[in-house]
């Protein structure tokens, strides 16, 4: 079975743990490997005995006769973008509350990135949430074929998918900018690999469509605050007065450039952002944003993968979308929106 080091570097074994514990060796197995399969009063008496001679579990030695390992992967697009704080929280909570551990990799914004990521972690994980994921769609089915497979922002035929409803917030959004006298309204676009983006768009189109105001699509070169900047002049080329951004870094990025232009925000120009990120209001003026319930994405992607798991005991498991009714998005309206300008004529 499963070795582990003692306090004074010998090797402890659940023979060990079975002698200390008064049970039998199988019994150690199963209570350290399927405690289900024991009683509360055995499993304790176990845990106390392994934590006495400072014995652990190796989860890849564990998964040989289990096929478990107890560990989750979580692929992010990009660890240092705040927006994926939450995502994360909200995964390790359920992970934490389920007794397995996640295992968290980044694909730097990219697909071929993503694929490598996803392939290393494949046999040292019981399943993967990818979140955001650049790869395309049937790398992901791909990848689904050999292992539980869920994913946040973004809907993958044949894919467990977690996707938030943004046609609340961003409706809120165009109204907020509407009520305001802008007449034409800017969307800065993510990645040009982001399924999400394309989503946000179409949805902020329909918005703009429906209030009476001119939708105008800018591109920008990557979805940070460097991007924001470095759009900030097409956007005051389009004749735009407000900018709906595709997330808050590019939102930030933008308000610093414009300010260093000498625009006032929000008098002459509104910017709002998207994901209602940490620090998304400790810019000055504070950042209106629509915010994506970015925790509960993460709880419900691994919620389904448990109900992916071989052995989770509870059949098999459909293929789902968790989005519109379950997630919400909302605006957050702060300082850099307001109500200063005057309807152009």
């Amino acid at each position: 079975m499963v070795k582990s080091s003692s306090a004074a570097g010998a090797k402890v074994t659940i023979y060990d743990i079975a002698k200390l514990a008064g049970v039998n060796a199988s019994t150690v197995s199963r209570a350290l490997g399927n405690p289900g399969r024991v009683s509360d009063k055995t499993r304790k008496l176990v845990e106390h005995a392994a934590a006495e001679l400072n014995f652990s579990i190796n989860p890849l030695a564990r998964a040989l006769p289990t096929g478990r390992t107890g560990m989750v992967g979580l692929i992010v697009a990009d660890i240092t973008n705040p927006g994926y704080f939450d995502i994360i929280r909200g995964a390790q909570s359920a992970a934490a509350a389920l007794g397995l551990t996640l295992v968290l990799a980044e694909s730097s914004e990219s697909g071929s990135t993503e694929v490598v990521v996803a392939r290393r972690m494949q046999s040292s994980t019981d399943a993967i949430i990818l979140a955001t994921p650049r790869m395309s769609d049937p790398e992901i089915r791909a990848l689904s074929g050999t292992k539980p497979v869920a994913v946040i922002n973004r809907c993958v035929d044949g894919v467990d998918s977690v996707v938030p409803d943004v046609q609340p917030g961003i409706g809120e959004a165009v109204r907020h900018l509407a009520s305001n006298g802008h007449q034409k309204i800017a969307f800065l676009s993510g990645s040009a690999q982001s399924w999400m983006s394309a989503r946000r768009w179409d949805s902020f189109r329909s918005a703009c469509d429906w209030t009476g105001r001119e939708a105008q699509l800018i591109a920008t070169t990557a979805p940070t605050a460097e991007g924001g900047r470095l759009a900030a002049r097409d956007v005051i080329a389009s004749g735009a007065t407000a900018a709906l951004c595709y997330n808050d870094l590019l939102a930030i990025g933008l308000m610093q450039e414009l300010q260093a232009a000498k625009v006032n925000l929000p008098d002459e120009f509104s910017v709002v952002g998207f994901d209602n990120i940490f620090g998304s209001d400790f810019t000055t003026p504070a950042l209106t944003t629509i915010a994506s319930p970015f925790k509960d994405c993460g709880a419900a992607a691994l919620g389904l993968l448990l109900a992916a798991l071989p052995g989770a005991g509870l059949g098999p498991a459909p293929v789902r979308t968790v989005g519109p009714m379950d997630l919400r998005t909302t605006l957050v309206v702060r300082g850099s929106s307001g109500r200063l300008l005057t309807p152009a004529i």
